[in-house]
Protein backbone atom coordinates (compact mmCIF):
# COMPACT_ATOMS: atom_id res chain seq x y z
CA UNK A 1 0.00 0.00 0.00
CA UNK A 2 1.54 3.61 -0.97
CA UNK A 3 2.38 5.65 1.80
CA UNK A 4 0.25 8.83 2.10
CA UNK A 5 1.54 12.11 2.06
CA UNK A 6 -0.20 15.57 2.24
CA UNK A 7 -0.42 16.00 -1.43
CA UNK A 8 -1.87 12.06 -2.40
CA UNK A 9 -5.36 10.55 -0.99
CA UNK A 10 -5.27 7.97 1.17
CA UNK A 11 -5.29 4.61 -0.16
CA UNK A 12 -8.68 2.93 0.82
CA UNK A 13 -9.22 -0.89 0.60
CA UNK A 14 -12.40 -1.67 -1.23
CA UNK A 15 -14.18 -4.72 -1.87
CA UNK A 16 -17.34 -5.85 -3.95
CA UNK A 17 -19.19 -6.36 -0.89
CA UNK A 18 -18.67 -2.66 0.47
CA UNK A 19 -22.00 -1.39 1.36
CA UNK A 20 -22.87 2.18 0.07
CA UNK A 21 -24.43 4.01 3.53
CA UNK A 22 -27.20 5.51 1.56
CA UNK A 23 -30.26 3.23 1.71
CA UNK A 24 -29.75 3.06 -2.21
CA UNK A 25 -26.50 2.19 -4.09
CA UNK A 26 -26.52 5.32 -6.64
CA UNK A 27 -23.58 3.94 -8.53
CA UNK A 28 -25.32 0.17 -8.92
CA UNK A 29 -28.35 2.18 -9.96
CA UNK A 30 -26.97 4.10 -12.75
CA UNK A 31 -24.87 1.24 -14.22
CA UNK A 32 -27.82 -0.49 -14.24
CA UNK A 33 -29.92 1.81 -16.27
CA UNK A 34 -26.55 2.79 -18.29
CA UNK A 35 -26.29 6.53 -16.95
CA UNK A 36 -29.90 7.52 -17.86
CA UNK A 37 -31.03 9.35 -15.16
CA UNK A 38 -34.36 9.51 -16.09
CA UNK A 39 -34.91 5.84 -15.93
CA UNK A 40 -32.85 5.74 -12.73
CA UNK A 41 -35.91 7.61 -11.41
CA UNK A 42 -38.22 5.44 -12.87
CA UNK A 43 -36.83 2.34 -11.18
CA UNK A 44 -36.87 3.99 -8.17
CA UNK A 45 -40.61 4.92 -8.41
CA UNK A 46 -41.76 1.37 -9.57
CA UNK A 47 -39.41 0.10 -6.83
CA UNK A 48 -41.25 2.05 -4.43
CA UNK A 49 -44.45 1.07 -4.97
CA UNK A 50 -42.88 -2.87 -5.21
CA UNK A 51 -41.12 -2.92 -2.49
CA UNK A 52 -44.56 -0.86 -0.04
CA UNK A 53 -46.64 -3.91 -1.68
CA UNK A 54 -44.56 -6.69 -0.77
CA UNK A 55 -43.66 -5.27 2.57
CA UNK A 56 -47.41 -4.88 3.42
CA UNK A 57 -47.86 -9.03 2.02
CA UNK A 58 -44.96 -10.01 4.26
CA UNK A 59 -46.52 -7.86 7.24
CA UNK A 60 -50.13 -9.63 6.78
CA UNK A 61 -48.91 -13.07 5.77
CA UNK A 62 -48.91 -16.23 7.98
CA UNK A 63 -48.51 -18.82 6.04
CA UNK A 64 -45.57 -20.36 5.04
CA UNK A 65 -45.49 -20.14 1.03
CA UNK A 66 -46.81 -16.75 1.48
CA UNK A 67 -43.96 -15.22 3.95
CA UNK A 68 -41.42 -17.12 1.69
CA UNK A 69 -42.92 -15.38 -1.76
CA UNK A 70 -42.94 -11.92 -0.59
CA UNK A 71 -39.25 -11.95 0.93
CA UNK A 72 -38.02 -13.77 -2.15
CA UNK A 73 -39.73 -10.57 -4.49
CA UNK A 74 -38.51 -7.87 -1.78
CA UNK A 75 -34.88 -9.62 -2.05
CA UNK A 76 -35.16 -9.88 -5.53
CA UNK A 77 -36.46 -6.17 -6.09
CA UNK A 78 -33.94 -4.22 -3.78
CA UNK A 79 -31.07 -6.36 -5.14
CA UNK A 80 -32.15 -4.78 -8.96
CA UNK A 81 -31.47 -1.46 -7.66
CA UNK A 82 -28.64 -1.40 -5.11
CA UNK A 83 -31.05 -2.03 -1.69
CA UNK A 84 -28.61 -3.73 -0.53
CA UNK A 85 -29.77 -3.84 3.31
CA UNK A 86 -33.13 -5.04 2.43
CA UNK A 87 -31.97 -7.29 0.07
CA UNK A 88 -29.46 -8.92 3.05
CA UNK A 89 -32.36 -8.52 5.59
CA UNK A 90 -34.63 -10.49 3.48
CA UNK A 91 -32.16 -12.86 2.58
CA UNK A 92 -31.53 -13.68 5.85
CA UNK A 93 -35.10 -13.78 7.02
CA UNK A 94 -35.34 -16.41 3.96
CA UNK A 95 -32.67 -18.28 5.52
CA UNK A 96 -34.42 -18.34 8.60
CA UNK A 97 -37.52 -19.17 7.13
CA UNK A 98 -36.35 -22.49 4.93
CA UNK A 99 -34.56 -23.58 8.14
CA UNK A 100 -37.98 -23.98 9.45
CA UNK A 101 -37.49 -21.22 12.26
CA UNK A 102 -40.61 -18.88 13.09
CA UNK A 103 -39.61 -15.28 11.98
CA UNK A 104 -39.64 -13.10 14.90
CA UNK A 105 -42.00 -10.00 14.79
CA UNK A 106 -39.28 -8.02 15.69
CA UNK A 107 -37.15 -8.97 12.37
CA UNK A 108 -39.89 -8.03 10.26
CA UNK A 109 -40.66 -4.46 11.62
CA UNK A 110 -36.43 -3.85 11.63
CA UNK A 111 -37.10 -4.82 7.91
CA UNK A 112 -39.33 -2.69 7.59
CA UNK A 113 -37.84 0.16 9.53
CA UNK A 114 -35.34 -0.55 6.40
CA UNK A 115 -38.15 -0.01 4.02
CA UNK A 116 -39.43 3.54 5.36
CA UNK A 117 -35.66 4.72 4.96
CA UNK A 118 -35.30 3.38 1.42
CA UNK A 119 -38.77 4.78 0.46
CA UNK A 120 -37.99 7.84 2.28
CA UNK A 121 -34.40 8.77 -0.05
CA UNK A 122 -36.72 7.65 -3.25
CA UNK A 123 -39.08 10.60 -2.33
CA UNK A 124 -36.08 13.21 -1.78
CA UNK A 125 -34.87 12.25 -4.72
CA UNK A 126 -37.55 12.51 -7.23
CA UNK A 127 -38.70 15.43 -5.13
CA UNK A 128 -35.42 16.67 -5.78
CA UNK A 129 -35.19 15.95 -9.74
CA UNK A 130 -38.83 17.24 -9.80
CA UNK A 131 -37.44 21.05 -8.49
CA UNK A 132 -34.36 20.66 -10.77
CA UNK A 133 -36.75 20.73 -13.65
Amino acid sequence: MAQNTAFSAPQVETSPRLRSMRPIDLVHLARQCLGDERLELEILGLFDTTIATYYAQLHAASAHDDLAMSLHAIKGAAGGVGAWVIADMARALEAELRAGRPLAPERIDDLGLAVEDARSFIARMIAAAQSDA
